[in-house]
């Protein structure tokens, strides 16, 4: 079973449906929507925390940076601090990038799950899963500015096809499977790409064993072995 009820993809959509919604207000003269934008740096500030709770603390670097700056943002709209306030801290986007650097370097291994079901959201970082066990049925995976790769080469898809839903924007995903997997790819690309680079090998049966969907704008999904 899964062990979250509110998936990334629904955390990100409802946001952008968020922004949606006050520019049409605006854009249509249906409601003034100028002192509510005012608060609109806090729902990126929200992400960013989301993104750091849903990868376990693992992925600090991309969401912490995104919480920092947008959260000087909002005060800076708020006129708690002023502009050349916030303009001299942005060294700190530079530290935290040499740290993101050095958190690759000592990160150990891929963290695996026998979860049924798995949850990722990658902000302007990297998440790396691997299944193992025999209960998998699906994965929803969201990248912004960021990479994902998912391995399911130690699971065996408790129902057939398992499936893996992608959100990729200004990112990449990786799925690694095995090689005689009969994989279905049903990617939406924009300005962007979704292909099985695996080498060709007929498999020994019929039956679908994976199924790829969602969309990806300004990135790429691949799936390989």
């Amino acid at each position: 079973m899964a062990n979250r009820t509110l998936s990334p993809q629904v955390v990100v959509g409802a946001v952008i449906v968020v922004l949606g919604v006050l520019l049409f207000l605006d854009s249509t003269g249906l409601y003034e929507t100028g002192p509510l934008f005012r608060y609109a740096p806090s729902l990126f500030v929200l992400v960013g925390l989301y993104a750091l709770v849903t990868s376990g603390f693992r992925n600090l670097i991309g969401p912490l940076a995104l919480v920092l700056v947008a959260g000087g943002v909002q005060l800076v709209t708020l006129g708690i601090i002023e502009w050349a306030s916030l303009a001299a801290l942005w060294p700190i986007v530079v530290i935290l990038f040499g740290l993101s650097l050095l958190a690759g370097r000592f990160t150990r291994g891929t963290p695996t799950t026998e979860q049924s079901v798995i949850e990722t959201f990658s902000l302007f970082g990297g998440t790396d899963r691997r299944a193992v066990g025999d209960g998998f049925e699906r994965a929803n995976l969201t990248v912004l500015f960021g990479g994902t790769t998912l391995d399911l080469r130690d699971v065996t898809p408790a129902s057939q096809p398992a499936r893996v839903n992608v959100t990729a924007l200004f990112g990449g995903v990786e799925i690694v499977v095995p090689r005689d997997w009969n994989v279905e790819l049903d990617v939406l690309p924009v300005f962007g790409a979704a292909e099985d680079s695996r080498l060709r090998v007929d498999a020994d049966h019929e039956t679908v064993d994976l199924v790829v969907s969602g969309s990806v704008a300004f990135g790429g999904v691949e799936v390989k072995d």
